[in-house]
């Protein structure tokens, strides 16, 4: 499934020339924000209810179904009231339960078809408990959209894909379609036809992606979005692979070899931590501090380097250093902390 369509509506004009360029792509739904939630006040906010009547003229212009981001209640019933094909709950609102309850109270019998991004912060948890908030409100079509995560760390992403938690929320709900918006993910055009064939890689249902007739003039995240013709050029270029069952027979000896190599990490892991152990009792024994930053950085540094040289990205042994550390950390803490605690 595809759906794509301008960040925000901004004119009509704007409205109606996006939705005819991707008349030809062959999408799914036309996406537009009429009421946009933002950071700062004084930003601009979405156009308002007079881009329901653009919407609802794309539906009878182009026949396509139409989906707009709603964040209250008042934004349901006009969404109902305009019978649009689908909503989405973006990912401001979805890291607050009392905003979804308010929604899916006024979703309550009715049939449209609702999606839920994840929250801002990666919390599994909040992601889930939005979607069966809306399921418990009798909504039967409920899907989920990957968007990205905010993080204190920026990376080369608008928003950390933590793919791991999308990953976790399939299992935990596999009937829930999952979506991937590489648009907010990526944050800048170039970065789309990757992070898409990633999601299509991991088996994603489909992909919501921002698309504007003439994007260095959007008024919203002009950086991330994309021309019809741009959209239709990367679902070319889409490599959809085979979702069939895999033949389990063959991957015996991969699957082998990868439980070994797991094994050995795992020693490997418990080995340091008694190191850090021991550590923490020397610094006890010597009155010391826990962190010496210059010594972390630098063996860091190092680290990365030396991965880094044997083809491991430098992005993922920074991270799991980093994790490595923080429970270093944690280990000479406890041990620091036990005559206190006695």
């Amino acid at each position: 499934m595809v759906i794509s369509g301008p960040c925000s509506a901004e004119t009509r004009e704007q409205v109606l020339e996006t939705a005819r360029g991707l008349s030809d792509v062959g999408i799914d739904y036309f996406r537009a924000g009429i009421w946009k939630p933002r950071t700062r006040p004084g930003d601009f906010e979405g156009i308002g209810d007079i881009g329901i009547s653009w919407m609802c003229e794309v539906r009878e212009t182009y026949g396509l179904k139409i989906a707009t981001e709603v964040a209250k209640a008042e934004h349901v019933e006009l969404a109902l009231k305009n019978k649009f094909d689908m909503i989405w709950i973006g990912a401001r609102s979805t890291v607050n339960p009392f905003t979804v309850q308010e929604i899916a109270e006024c979703l309550q019998g009715t049939g449209i078809k609702v999606m839920v991004k994840n929250p801002v912060n990666p919390d599994l948890k909040l992601w889930i408990g939005a979607i069966e908030r809306i399921l418990k409100a009798g909504i039967t079509d409920v899907s989920a959209i990957h968007r990205g995560f905010s993080v204190y760390e920026k990376t080369r992403y608008r928003n950390d894909p933590n793919w791991q938690i999308p990953i976790d929320l399939k299992q935990e709900l596999p009937d829930i379609p999952l979506m991937c918006d590489p648009s907010h993910i990526g944050g800048r055009a170039h970065l789309l036809l990757p992070l898409a064939q990633k999601a299509m890689d991991l088996n994603y249902d489909g992909l919501m992606i921002e698309s504007h007739v003439n994007p260095t003039l959007a008024w919203t995240d002009a950086k991330q979005q994309i021309t019809p013709q741009e959209l239709k050029q990367l679902l070319q270029s889409l490599t959809i692979r085979n979702r069939a069952e895999i033949d389990e027979d063959a991957m015996i000896a991969f699957r082998e070899q990868l439980t070994l190599t797991d094994e050995s990490l795992i020693q490997l892991l418990k080995n340091r931590m008694r190191i850090s152990e021991q550590i923490g009792k020397f610094k006890k024994d010597k009155n010391h501090v826990i962190l010496q930053s210059n010594r972390w950085e630098e063996a860091l540094r190092k680290n990365v380097m030396k991965a880094s040289s044997e083809g491991i990205p430098e992005e993922f042994v920074t991270q799991l250093f980093k994790l490595i550390h923080q429970d270093s950390i944690r280990i000479q803490s406890e041990i620091l902390s036990q005559n206190e605690n006695d």
